[in-house]
């Protein structure tokens, strides 16, 4: 089994974020819990199902990833793309990913 990491939308920006250890949705793959087993797979399925059903996250998808040299490395194509960020830049003005979009 391929180690394992929980990566949604948070619902409020759209911004790609994954679970971690204590159950915070982090903007970084780095800082996501990894389950290397199936009984951590299914508790990220539960707790992204909650987290889903509170109205926190989209998109709720446990994803396959391999550990490099410490380095966590998506191992589908949109998953290495989400975990870089965007692939455009944001609108003028937008402050950053947890800033609010200024009035021009």
């Amino acid at each position: 089994m391929a180690d394992k990491v929980l990566t949604a939308n948070r619902l409020s920006d759209g911004v790609s974020v994954w679970l971690d250890a204590v159950g915070n949705w982090v903007e970084s793959l780095q800082d996501a819990f990894v389950a290397r087993h199936a009984e951590a797979v299914a508790a990220l399925e539960t707790a992204g199902t909650a987290a889903f059903r509170d109205n926190k996250v989209v998109d709720v998808n446990v994803i396959d990833i391999e550990e490099i040299d410490g380095v966590l490395h998506p191992l589908r194509l949109r998953e290495r793309i989400r975990a870089k960020g965007p692939t455009i830049d944001y609108a003028p003005g937008y402050e950053g990913l947890t800033g609010p979009l200024r009035a021009a």
